[in-house]
């Protein structure tokens, strides 16, 4: 009995000291990355872009700075696979579904417009 307590407890000291340390260099150069794309995304009004060219900008640099914050920050790059799937499958989905609900609603808004429409 001894025996087997003595071995859970060199386990249990062996997970405390276990896990991975990344450079802080990772983690500056993903802040210098954060702190560069944030005024671009302010730029983008400043600028006064209009139309689709606005909202692309707009959606790209939000993507690239919620991808570099789930990537380093949030371990994302370092865990497996499957958890990575199980996270970041379901926002695109979502997008994939509002993108099919734009077109549609297009295509709805024509059609009310040529058969509501007074003539």
């Amino acid at each position: 009995m001894a025996q087997a307590t003595a071995q859970v407890e060199s386990v249990s000291d062996s997970l405390d000291h276990e896990g991975q340390e990344h450079p802080i260099k990772l983690y500056l150069v993903v802040w210098g990355w954060l702190f560069v794309l944030s005024p671009f995304s302010y730029l983008v009004d400043y600028f006064q872009f209009e139309g689709y060219l606005r909202w692309s900008l707009i959606l790209l640099f939000m993507m690239l700075k919620a991808g570099l914050i789930v990537a380093v920050f949030m371990h994302m790059a370092w865990e497996r696979l499957a958890l990575s799937y199980a996270i970041l499958l379901p926002p695109l989905l979502v997008l994939v579904f509002v993108a099919i609900m734009v077109l549609e609603s297009d295509y709805t808004l024509w059609l009310r417009t040529i058969f509501f429409s007074t003539s």
